[in-house]
């Protein structure tokens, strides 16, 4: 799976025009699952970024959680992460893994950081979604669980 986290004041996804998720002070997370991905990579990418210090303590260090903010996590499915473009001008995407599949890990995920009590809001998986963010920092971090 790969993750591109990005630390935000506010984000939020609209689908025709309506407004289907938005958080304040927390992290934009674009998903991807790729074809080879196993469950085990849910769980590590849920603890990862539980525990990833990304936001600034009073000293001006990264030295906060998400859950020490008491922050909220925005997750959009992404299966362009796995975009290819090393062989001509067009993305190859053979890396992605079918929607079934990311669906279910996708759908995982959230519930996982749910269960931690972290505040999670979610686009929709499969649709054209248009993503709005103010970027903190800016800090974005990517993760990748076959790494």
């Amino acid at each position: 799976m790969r993750v591109v986290i990005q630390r935000v004041k506010k984000a939020s996804v609209t689908i025709n025009k309506k407004v289907v998720g938005q958080i304040n002070d927390g992290l934009l997370v674009l998903f991807a699952v790729q074809v080879d991905d196993l469950l085990k990579d849910v769980d590590w990418l849920v603890k990862k970024i539980a525990r990833l210090r990304i936001f600034t303590d009073s000293d001006g260090k990264l030295n906060k959680s998400i859950t020490d903010i008491n922050g909220s996590v925005l997750v959009v499915s992404q299966f362009t992460l796995y975009g290819d473009c090393s062989k001509g001008n067009r993305p190859s995407f053979t890396k992605s893994a079918p929607p079934e599949k990311a669906k279910e890990y996708y759908e995982k995920f959230v519930e996982q950081l749910r269960s931690l009590n972290i505040k999670t809001e979610t686009g929709r998986f499969r649709e054209h979604m248009k993503v709005e963010l103010i970027n903190d920092g800016p800090t974005t971090i990517i993760l990748d669980s076959s790494k």
